[in-house]
């Protein structure tokens, strides 16, 4: 059986099929590419879409992941609102905190490739009326080049220039 995989990559969207079992961001945090079974790249650049099956889709190409919309959250989080910037892609959304979170002094500290976000838009900067909807989605943390959050997510998100904004704004 295969997972269903739709993905915005710095060429386009792709929706495929990889070739494997269980959950997707297992598969995404297994190893450095992703086996697909079958698929389809739709370009950014206008060209005819491309099969892109028995192709082997690299996590470094990879900047978000569209997730189950069951996908399991855990309860009791504080979410924030944040926008970034990963590859081509302007994402907006919201990411799951412990309640009470000080990233300045947390011990504990992200691992893995991808974090959690819900209520995720996604679209091209120049495009603001063309967005797609998701309720969940995957974001490539290594491939975020800006992040602006109401608190300091640098941690989270190594390498991206941040900004402040205050909670609750737009």
């Amino acid at each position: 059986m295969a997972i269903g995989l739709d993905g915005y990559t710095a060429a386009g969207v792709i929706h495929g099929a990889i070739a494997a079992q269980g959950r997707l961001i297992d598969v995404l945090e297994g190893g450095p590419a992703v086996p697909l079974e079958s698929g389809r790249l739709v370009r950014l650049d206008g060209s005819a879409p491309q099969d892109v099956g028995g192709y082997a889709l690299s996590m470094d190409d990879l900047c978000v992941a569209v997730a189950a919309p069951d996908t399991s959250v855990p309860g009791h989080m504080a979410w924030h609102g944040l926008e970034l910037s990963a590859g081509p892609w302007r994402v907006q959304g919201e990411m799951p905190t412990m309640p009470g979170f000080d990233p300045g002094r947390a011990l504990a500290r992200p691992t893995g490739t991808f974090v959690l976000l819900r209520d995720v838009r996604i679209g091209l900067p120049d495009r603001t009326d063309a967005q797609d909807f998701h309720p969940y989605a995957w974001i490539n943390r290594y491939v975020v080049e800006r992040v602006e959050a109401d608190l300091e997510l640098t941690v989270f998100f190594p390498g991206a220039a941040t900004e402040l904004k205050a909670a609750g704004s737009a």
